[in-house]
């Protein structure tokens, strides 16, 4: 039994480690573009000089030898021979399978905007290569232009801020952190972003990018006419998952690859985990979709349906946020309850006694609660307690021989 696996980030990774404490002898090779392994969530702290390559690090130095697992880096694939389960890379050599899992993530997407994809001063941020580049351009950047107010650009905005840069964010719905946040949160930070000298435009389109004398970038139109100046862009405009390569019509591919509870696609042999299936945007989905799949590779059911993948934390300039499931209620039915003070904003939707959403800022400790309540639906109909005030103590009870009973089940 051979398992290969294509991609060293969170899925890959993950699957690799799992694979080898489930099967101790048989052969696992990871291919790998990257010749690292790191966290792309911590990138934007090596663009901000606060960490480097090593601190990013997920894994140990010594991981591929204390797992035992051969790792071909630096190379990417460039198709799949399911026929004869082979593995074809860019120098021509080829590494056979009995079991492979795709993990290859998403790469940023590029709008087709008059002049952006060819312009000089252009980067994204999503692998560490893009951080290199992006310390390029630092070095003769004194404007910079953020396109896209997601987890990405503010990112992005907080590693540039750091070294410097003038910074102006660009974002075409109302608000920054449109998916994670609601008007009145969003408003916090804009607000504490202000107050470090960073325009924010909203409600606004990149029309064109305007060049200068050898193709650099000089300034952008935005879709109200705006100018900014700018000798830099970062675009965090979404991302599209690495399917490029697979040219085998076998393996069905509906923005990302398509898998079943088992990550297994619709081709026996092959599985995919991660960014690739466009159903894991997060960290912690990522990683358990890994794991699934390495227990059914290696022929030991494991049924993968954790796909709430509504939840976020975040910490820009010193501001806790949590938000978890929908941060709008979707029509007037549901019920909002609001605390609103200086320092804390907290916000929680619901209906009929079913949790579906909430926003945390300056207070996060009720988190935990109300991610298992949003989760699993857990009607709370029967609690009569302000719904601010629940705890995990509201969901047991005492029998009368003493033991302990969960009532939400």
């Amino acid at each position: 039994m051979k398992y290969v696996i294509i991609g060293a980030s969170a899925a890959g990774i993950n699957a690799a480690k799992t694979l080898r404490e489930l099967d101790s002898s048989n052969e696992i090779v990871i291919i790998s573009k990257d010749n690292n392994v790191y966290s792309r969530c911590m990138l934007h702290h090596v663009i901000s000089g606060n960490r480097d390559l090593e601190k990013i690090a997920f894994e140990d130095k010594d991981f591929f030898s204390k797992y035992n697992i051969r790792w071909v880096k630096g190379i990417e694939v460039i198709d799949i021979s399911t026929d004869k389960k082979e593995v074809i890379l860019e120098n021509d050599k080829i590494e056979k399978y009995d079991k492979l899992l795709i993990a290859t993530g998403a790469s940023s997407f590029i709008p087709p905007v008059k002049n952006l994809r060819e312009a000089k001063g252009v980067y994204s941020l999503r692998n560490y290569d893009d951080v290199l580049n992006i310390e390029e351009g630092i070095k003769k950047s004194k404007k910079a232009v953020i396109l896209g107010a997601g987890l990405v650009g503010i990112d992005a905005a907080i590693g540039l801020m750091e070294r410097g840069v003038k910074l102006s964010i660009v974002e075409m719905a109302n608000r920054i952190l449109p998916l994670q946040l609601d008007q009145k949160g969003a408003d916090r930070y804009q607000k504490l972003f202000r107050t470090k000298d960073i325009d924010i435009y909203t409600s606004v389109r990149l029309e064109e990018v305007i060049l200068k004398e050898g193709g650099f970038v000089d300034k952008v139109k935005l879709s109200d006419g705006t100018l900014l100046e700018c000798d830099m862009i970062v675009v965090a405009a979404g991302v599209r998952p690495n399917v490029g390569f697979i040219k085998d019509e076998h393996i069905k591919i509906d923005k990302g690859i398509v898998i079943d509870k088992n990550c297994r696609t619709t081709l026996t042999d092959v599985y995919a985990a991660g960014d690739v299936t466009f159903t894991a945007p997060i960290w912690p989905i990522a990683v358990k979709q890994g794991i699934a799949a390495a227990y059914n590779m290696y022929g030991k059911e494991k049924l993968f349906d954790d796909t709430f993948a509504l939840r976020n934390s975040m910490n820009f300039l010193g501001l806790e946020s949590v938000s978890l499931g929908v941060v709008e209620a979707p029509y007037s039915r549901y019920t909002i309850d609001i605390i609103e003070t200086k320092d804390v904003y907290k916000k929680i939707i619901h209906k009929d006694g079913i949790v579906y959403g909430a926003i945390l800022i300056g207070d996060i400790d009720y988190c935990g609660v109300l991610h298992q309540l949003i989760k699993y639906k857990i009607n709370i109909s029967n609690i009569n307690k302000n719904i601010f005030k629940i705890d995990y103590s509201d969901f047991f009870s005492i029998k009368q021989d003493g033991q302990y009973k969960y009532e939400a089940l």
